[in-house]
């Protein structure tokens, strides 16, 4: 079984110091929840995140939930021969239990993934887990799921195709994406790659990696 993981991901609750922004105050009162409860997002926060710490890096929940839909809905993933993980910039990470199928609209998937913050575990009616969400750094999941080689995919890294990269993926590898919009890996992440590849002189976003990877990746273990 191989491993993917969505590093530094654009999903964090609204944090303490943006709680009294009357953009999310707003936003807040439309959904009948506490700042402290919605989603941090770009698309209504834009004002409140100005200038905030790594700007670029978050409030995009929805490209973290474009890459979940393309990772949960493939062969690979729906006969249990891949682990997935979302690891976020803040160190939290989110574990998938088997065959997890999340909601495809997002409005959905953000009162899952809200819930899941408030309740860190989300199951089953037999308490099969679903979701569960722990503190944990980049680093800490690695050494736990303890890969062969930690392929990451990054425009610094050394060029290559998705088919050459994809016959390197050996059982247990551990395959590694950005889930923000913008930037690169910080250094804490990046040392863990023991195998950094581009796949073009654009920036792609990880949904459209995601797909190809795997797909090509299938090809090898399938066809």
């Amino acid at each position: 079984m191989i491993s993917l993981i969505l590093s530094e991901s654009s999903l964090e609750l609204v944090p303490v110091e943006l709680e009294h922004h009357p953009s999310i105050i707003s936003h807040a009162q439309k959904l009948g929840k506490h700042p402290s409860e919605i989603l941090l997002d770009n698309s209504w926060h834009f004002a409140a995140m100005k200038g905030i710490e790594n700007e670029l890096k978050r409030g995009r929940p929805d490209l973290v939930h474009f890459s979940i839909l393309e990772a949960t809905t493939i062969p690979l993933y729906l006969q249990n021969k891949m682990k997935l993980y979302v690891h976020t910039l803040d160190d939290k990470v989110i574990s998938f239990g088997k065959n997890v199928h999340i909601p495809k609209s997002y409005h959905r998937f953000e009162g899952v993934i809200e819930k899941l913050y408030q309740e860190k575990r989300i199951t089953t009616k037999d308490n099969d887990l679903l979701l569960e969400i722990e503190e944990k750094t980049f680093s800490q999941l690695i050494d736990e799921i303890n890969p062969s080689k930690v392929i990451g995919f990054s425009t610094k890294g050394t060029n290559s195709t998705y088919e050459k990269i994809a016959k390197e993926i050996t059982n247990n590898a551990c395959i590694v994406l950005g889930g923000f919009q913008k930037g690169h890996f910080s250094d804490s992440v990046e040392n863990k790659i023991t195998d950094l590849y581009s796949v073009g002189d654009e920036s792609f976003e990880g949904h459209v990696v995601i797909a190809r990877m795997l797909y090509e990746y299938e090809k090898t273990i399938f066809m």
